[in-house]
């Protein structure tokens, strides 16, 4: 155990995590130069494409006769869930800021998480060699953050390699070698855990304490199921197969599991003959903040897409869903997301992953119900609201928001956060021109379209973070859209009484251009319970049944004119709207 070392890389999102450890497995010879790519751990084209990491993925490298097992975690705020799962596998981090940029606003997060769980922490300035570095301004704010010596921060260049080997001479001089005991009962925690179609699930974990061998009758304690451990093995660039494996070891276990549902990731696995006494605390389970609906196009698909989100669920577990049904919609599922781009993201995978073509509903948030007789409901979606005349107080979730830029920003970002009721909490220099401001605001006004707007105002220059602030109760109303009298429960949304006119005759406008004319005229109303507070019509398309009259008495006219409109009135009777796709994302985007 002297000679093992468990790191995780933790920085803000585009500083260069995945391109130093990328740099690492060639310094240290464990991918083949054949093999080598930009990015070799993230495997999904969707984190190559868009040059984020999205899941966490373990590796085991060779320096100097130690064992290194790097754990690379995402950078942004909507995957911070993977982040504290790396960090609960580790003893030390390496602390990743951009030379160019200096300390951004997930930077500090990661770090908290990191300095909660005790991590050794080895601050690193990355793209020293580029041309607008300010390496010493950097080591200023580091100092500042930490609180470390300066000769304590490294500098280095991910892409050209300088630096890189004093870094991994760092890792064994200052994180500490895991401690455990490798004769005591097994106890270790699975942190991650993904799908193979021909072997079932291999769940990834870090042995806490005691020793496993392949062929071992092993329990997983929180779901108390038995399996044995057909191969255990350590995480190269590909899984290699082991006999044994002893505490302070992270490797995999493939043990023919076929049901999604009995592997947690934070569960412990120990052995049948000697169990542990008590399972591994600490691990928090994910929180869901956004939920939307996701429904399959063609209704027969359903159970395939429960198939897809399981199989999703086992490589994201911070992804849930329960199913739901909708009149417009059919049968489908109600989704927990972390966050919108951790939405955009299963959404993608959905398509990619598993061929499946699905329609997401509004993204909303979960609110608290107080009734009039005292109970409590909550509510992830409005079409599941109670009646108005039974509320007594609706509560909703606030968010500490902190957001870091320079300040020459500062105006623009205020009223923008201002406008979605947001209140400025603090607001301090960190170094030179570059502040902090903290606000607390609603959940519910993030959810659609804050992030584009701050980075289109900021020129991309602030970066933003949040965590959950609590309940605070708000007058909140159901805005409901109306088709020729029927609700359209998918386009329902709860909105704050003050946006609430304003936000519905912008829905009414926009569904006037979407909605495809009928033989018969649309009306599109939005409603906060029986009062209509916008409306808009979409015109019918017409036939000139008066072309053939070139003449003659007027009543000849009247009558070709009243038989149309009989047809039309008899035709509205059975008529129905169809809504396109096009119609429920355009909302998502209403400027």
């Amino acid at each position: 155990m002297e000679k093992i070392r468990n790191f995780c890389i933790i920085a803000h999102i585009d500083h260069g995590k995945s391109t130093l450890a990328d740099r690492m497995l060639e310094i240290t010879n464990t991918v083949d130069v054949k093999q080598m790519e930009n990015q070799v751990l993230d495997d999904m084209d969707l984190e190559k494409e868009r040059g984020i990491t999205i899941k966490s993925h373990a590796i085991q490298m060779q320096w100097h006769e130690h064992t290194l097992n790097l754990i690379d975690t995402p950078g942004h705020v909507d995957f911070s869930y993977e982040v504290s799962r790396s960090i609960a596998a580790c003893e030390g981090a390496v602390l990743v800021v951009d030379a160019t940029q200096g300390v951004q606003a997930q930077t500090i997060s990661n770090l908290y998480l990191a300095i909660e769980h005790d991590l050794e922490i080895i601050p690193v300035i990355n793209k020293c060699d580029m041309e607008n570095a300010m390496p010493e301004r950097v080591e200023d704010e580091i100092i500042d953050l930490i609180g470390c010596k300066r000769e304590e921060i490294m500098r280095c260049s991910a892409r050209t390699g300088e630096g890189v080997e004093a870094i991994l001479d760092a890792i064994i001089d200052r994180i500490p070698a895991p401690v455990g005991d490798p004769n005591a009962p097994l106890q270790a925690l699975v942190f991650d855990s993904v799908f193979n179609s021909f072997r079932g699930i291999i769940a990834y974990f870090r042995i806490i304490n005691g020793t496993i061998h392949s062929g071992d009758l092993v329990r997983f304690v929180n779901t108390g199921k038995e399996y044995d451990a057909d191969e255990i093995g350590v995480l190269k660039l590909n899984m290699q197969p082991t006999k044994e494996l002893g505490a302070g070891n992270v490797g995999y276990i493939i043990s023919g599991i076929k049901t999604s549902t009995e592997v947690k990731v934070g569960d412990t696995i120990t052995q049948v003959a000697r169990p542990c006494e008590k399972a591994i605390a600490g691990f928090e389970e994910a929180k869901p903040m956004v939920f939307a609906g996701v429904y399959p196009i063609e209704a027969e698909d359903y159970e395939d897409l429960r198939a897809s989100l399981e199989k999703l669920q086992l490589n994201d577990s911070s992804l849930s869903f329960s199913p739901e049904s909708s009149v417009a919609l059919g049968f489908g599922f109600r989704c927990g997301f972390l966050g919108l781009l951790h939405m955009e993201i299963v959404q993608e995978r959905l398509d990619r992953e598993f061929d499946m073509d699905v329609i997401t509903t509004v993204p909303n948030v979960s609110y608290n119900v107080y009734l009039k007789d005292g109970s409590l409901v909550e509510v992830h979606n409005p079409a599941g609201m109670p009646d108005l005349t039974e509320i007594d107080r609706i509560e909703e979730p606030f968010i500490r928001a902190s957001i870091i830029t320079t300040s020459n920003f500062i105006g623009s970002i205020m009223t923008l956060c201002l406008g979605k009721r947001g209140e400025l909490v603090k607001q301090e220099y960190i170094s030179g021109d570059r502040m902090e401001l903290l606000f607390d605001m609603p959940l519910g006004e993030i959810v659609i379209d804050f992030y584009d707007k701050l980075k289109s105002i900021s020129k991309g220059y602030a970066s933003f973070d949040w965590h959950p602030n609590g309940f605070r109760p708000s007058n909140l109303v159901k805005l409901d859209i109306l088709l020729n009298g029927e609700q359209v429960d998918a386009l329902s949304t709860l909105t704050h009484r003050d946006n609430a006119l304003d936000f519905g005759r912008r829905m009414c406008e926009k569904l006037k251009e979407l909605l495809p004319r009928q033989q018969f005229d649309i009306a599109i109303q939005a409603a906060i319970g029986a009062k209509v507070i916008a409306r808009e019509t979409v015109k019918q398309v017409r036939k000139d049944v008066l072309a053939k009259c070139y003449g003659g008495d007027v009543s000849r006219k009247r009558k070709l004119l009243e038989k149309q409109k009989r047809g039309k009135k008899r035709m509205k009777q059975i008529g129905n709207v169809e809504v396109p796709q096009k119609a429920f994302l355009a909302v998502l985007k209403l400027d």
